[in-house]
C-alpha cells in the first residue's frame, strides 16, 4: 500500500463499490472498465509475484485492523471497506476479505511461435480457468481464445486460473482467420478419430485446440489441424471433460521434451518431431 491513508467506506452508494461489485459479478465488466478484480489472498499474492501492482487494495474492515500489516508493499490505494458492506462487492457464497483491483493488461499480440492453447468456444468458465492453469504448468505460454470462449478475464476464470494468467500471453475474440498467423502445427482433440494420444509423435513446437464442451471442435478450425489425437478410454466412456482432456494432452507434449527433474517429474516417450 502507499504511504497515503486508507478511503474508508461505509456507504452502499459509495462509486467505487458500485464499480467493484460489477467487476467481481459481471463476467464482461472488466472489458468495459479496462480493470479487473482478483478476490483473495492467492490470486492477489500471485499478482505481485508477477511484478503486477494494483490501482487499490480492498479490504474489510475487520481483516485490515488485523491483517492490513501484511501488505504494506503491495502499492496502490488503501481501501478499507464495512464488514457489512464487503459481502455486497463478491459473488462468492463465502466472500474472502480482502482483494485487488488491477489494470487490465494491454491486449497482447499473437506469437507466433509460442507453445500455445486454442479455445475453440468453450462456455464453462471453471474449464476455461481450469485449462489456463494447466497451460502454464507445462509449458504452454501462449492461450488463444477464438469468439465465443468464456471472458478469459471474468471474476469466475480468474479464480480457476489460480494465478495462471499473470504467466500466459492471452489473446481473446479471435476469427478463425487469425490462427493463420501461427506457424506451430495445429492438434486438434477428437473423440472418434485420429492417432491414439499415447501412441502418437507429437511437434514442439505445437498448438493444441480445444473445442466446445457439446460440441468439440469447429470445423472451421478442424479443417486446419495437421493431426488430430484421441485419448484411449478403456473404462469405456464416451467423453471425457475438456479440462480433463486438456491436461492430459498438455501433460504428454510436456513430457516428451523437457527432461525429469532430479527426484523424478516429466517422463514420456513422445519424440520431438
Amino acid at each position: 500500500m502507499t504511504s497515503t491513508e486508507p478511503q474508508f467506506i461505509s456507504s452502499r452508494d459509495n462509486a467505487l463499490l458500485k464499480d467493484l461489485r460489477r467487476l467481481a459479478q459481471d463476467s464482461h465488466a472488466y472489458r468495459k472498465q479496462g480493470r479487473v478484480w482478483l478476490e483473495g489472498d492467492h490470486l492477489c499474492r500471485a499478482a505481485l509475484h508477477r511484478g503486477l501492482a494494483p490501482s487499490h487494495a480492498v479490504f474489510q474492515a475487520s481483516y485490515f485492523d488485523r491483517a492490513g500489516h501484511q501488505w504494506v508493499d503491495a502499492g496502490g490505494k488503501a481501501v478499507v471497506v464495512d464488514d457489512t458492506l464487503f459481502a455486497s462487492i463478491s459473488g462468492l457464497e463465502s466472500p474472502a476479505p480482502m482483494g485487488f483491483v488491477l489494470p487490465l493488461p494491454a491486449a497482447a499480440a499473437l506469437q507466433a511461435d509460442a507453445p500455445s492453447v486454442v479455445l475453440d468456444g468453450l462456455q464453462d468458465a471453471g474449464n476455461v480457468g481450469t485449462i489456463l492453469r494447466s497451460a502454464g504448468a507445462f509449458g504452454f505460454r501462449q492461450v488463444l481464445a477464438m469468439k465465443g470462449t468464456a471472458a478469459l478475464w471474468s471474476p469466475k476464470v480468474l479464480r480457476a486460473g489460480m494465478g495462471a494468467h499473470f504467466g500466459l500471453n492471452l489473446v481473446e475474440a479471435l476469427e478463425a482467420d487469425g490462427l493463420g498467423k501461427l506457424k506451430v502445427p495445429l492438434l486438434a482433440t477428437s473423440s472418434h478419430q485420429g492417432d491414439y494420444l499415447h501412441q502418437a509423435r507429437l511437434p514442439w513446437p505445437c498448438a493444441w485446440v480445444f473445442g466446445h464442451e457439446g460440441q468439440g471442435v469447429s470445423a472451421a478450425l478442424a479443417q486446419r489441424a495437421t493431426q488430430f489425437v484421441r485419448i484411449v478410454q478403456p473404462g469405456g466412456e464416451e467423453s471425457l471433460n475438456v479440462a480433463a482432456a486438456a491436461a492430459i494432452c498438455l501433460h504428454a507434449s510436456a513430457a516428451g521434451i523437457f527432461p525429469a527433474p532430479s527426484g523424478g517429474g516429466l517422463r514420456g516417450p513422445q519424440a520431438k518431431a
